[in-house]
């Protein structure tokens, strides 16, 4: 099962991810403003997150298997009108990638039925899930060279094909824990219960400010590169690549820290380290400083980080509310990885730098730290097993 939930956020990531690389490409045929590529990389970026709420809540109330299904299906709808339509003006590319956002709900309906098959290493169990980020690599790699060997449709045929694959895997092998509790209430009553709970707020702030920056260096780097740097497209793929998949293998760690030492270690680790390379980033450093240093040490700090704070709140909010809860700290993520790279767009197109932009990211960066650092400080409560307020079944 977690083999399974971690192929199917794997391949949805892909294809969330495929029109960051090939906006470079699409911003020069349909000759876009640096602020439309940007709305063409950030699109996606908050639909995506946004539908991780109800995502979130439909696993919780009626199983993953339903989720993924419903998931995989409007995905490939998605990828279907970019491929045929969403090249016909930037109209239709904007309409487009709202859709393609769809398919980043995919983890709000994972972290939850991975929680519920590994109760005793569920940090470890989400990091691992967490892994399936290497999607992201997978279309930073390949989308730039499949639209140059075979036409800007391949890379959302490719990736609809095995989506479909995927679909008929899950509809035959996925299913729930046993005794998995079920929320038997709609999702404003789930809403108003997890947003009651303290866990909840604190992993809003962490998520959110985790989430901006890991959009700056993977979805928002394509554009970066190339303005501020001049690599070619298929390099800046590439950097794109190595960050994302660098950032993916450290989130075992992450949810490893969790287990053994608390979260909040880990939190404060990474934001730290985070915050010192972000003020270098924002005076523009050399490109050697840039790749070996700045985004390793981001890659390596937020796989870190995004681990932690879903191992938080699986191991102390009620399971029935894990999905929906995962769901709203994604979709406040979704709204600042929005705004993220249009904030960098509006910067270099202001001063001719993305200074500013970064300068930005470190003071989110600083408070992080400071919210991190007091809760490291507080006792921590136990891992609550117990019901929500909001009423359960079993399946």
């Amino acid at each position: 099962m977690l083999a399974l939930a971690l192929a199917g956020y794997l391949l949805t990531t892909w294809a969330w991810s495929l029109l960051a690389p090939l906006a470079p490409l699409l911003g020069d045929s349909l000759s876009l403003t640096p602020i439309m590529q940007a709305m063409v990389v950030a699109l996606p970026v908050v639909v995506g997150a946004l539908s991780r709420i109800p995502a979130g809540a439909l696993s919780d109330r009626f199983g993953a298997r339903t989720a993924f299904l419903t998931i995989i299906v409007m995905t490939i709808v998605a990828l279907l009108v970019l491929a045929y339509a969403g090249r016909q003006s930037a109209q239709a590319l904007l309409g487009a990638s709202v859709l393609l956002g769809v398919a980043g709900g995919t983890f709000a309906a994972a972290v939850p039925f991975v929680s519920g098959w590994f109760p005793e290493r569920r940090g470890l169990a989400i990091g691992i899930l967490g892994l399936g980020l290497c999607g992201s690599a997978v279309g930073g790699v390949t989308a730039v060279r499949l639209a140059e060997a075979y036409g800007m449709k391949a890379p959302f045929l490719a990736t609809a094909l095995t989506l479909a694959l995927l679909g008929l895997l899950v509809a035959v092998t996925m299913r729930d824990a046993p005794h998995a509790p079920r929320a038997a209430t709609g999702i404003g009553a789930g809403l108003i219960a997890a947003m009651r709970l303290p866990v909840t707020r604190k992993a809003l702030l962490w998520y959110a400010v985790g989430f901006a920056i890991f959009v700056a260096s993977s979805t928002a780097l394509p554009v970066y590169l190339d303005h501020a740097y001049h690599l070619p497209a298929a390099r800046s793929g590439d950097v794109m690549a190595g960050f994302v998949l660098l950032a993916v293998l450290t989130r075992p760690l992450g949810g490893w820290l969790a287990d053994h030492f608390g979260p909040a270690r880990p939190l404060v680790l990474g934001y730290a380290a985070a915050l010192a390379v972000l003020v270098v980033q924002a005076w523009t450093p050399p490109l050697p400083v840039l790749l070996g240093l700045v985004l390793p040490v981001l890659a390596v700090t937020m796989g870190m980080t995004s681990t932690a704070v879903l191992a938080q709140v699986s191991g102390t909010a009620p399971p029935v509310l894990v999905g929906l809860i995962t769901g709203l700290i994604s979709a406040a993520g979704g709204l600042t990885g929005f705004a993220t790279p249009l904030m960098l767009a509006a910067s270099y197109q202001r001063t001719g730098t993305y200074g500013p932009g970064y300068a930005v990211l470190a003071a989110a960066a600083a408070l992080a730290l400071t919210t991190a650092l007091r809760t490291m400080r507080e006792p921590q409560p136990s891992p609550s097993r117990s019901p929500s307020p909001v009423t359960t079944s079993e399946p």
